[in-house]
């Protein structure tokens, strides 16, 4: 079993910051990608920011030159810095983990894709 820790949803003011952490658990060889996703009522789950094992980081078009992702010594946990949020990032966020499982092999295309349970982000004017 892989379990997904999320932590630092809150309440903030606009323009304000918060913190978004999630460390990955279990019977993990390797954490071939890990991400945050957010869905809003009504709208599908949409891409935040990601980085993958080598460094490769993915950023939504909403949130670039805002939100920064970088990931834990280890490599199993990730973190996502949000500076000058908006009323718009007011969202349930999600952490996704692309994991190879130990003796599932050694090929990230193979990951198999775990998600949390979410943690609310409010955003308020």
């Amino acid at each position: 079993q892989v379990q997904l820790a999320e932590s630092g949803g809150g309440s903030v003011q606009a323009g304000g910051s918060l913190k978004l952490s999630c460390d990955a658990s279990g019977y993990i060889w390797r954490v071939c990608e890990m991400g945050w996703y957010r869905q809003a009522p009504g709208e599908e789950r949409k891409l935040v920011s990601s980085i993958n094992y080598d460094g490769t980081t993915r950023y939504g078009d909403s949130v670039k030159a805002r939100f920064t992702i970088s990931q834990g010594d280890d490599k199993n946990a990730m973190s996502l810095t949000m500076n000058s949020l908006k009323t718009e990032d007011t969202s349930v966020y999600f952490c996704k983990a692309e994991v190879l499982v130990n003796g599932a092999g050694t090929d990230c295309r193979q990951a198999a894709e775990y998600w949390g349970q979410g943690t609310q982000v409010t955003v308020s004017s």
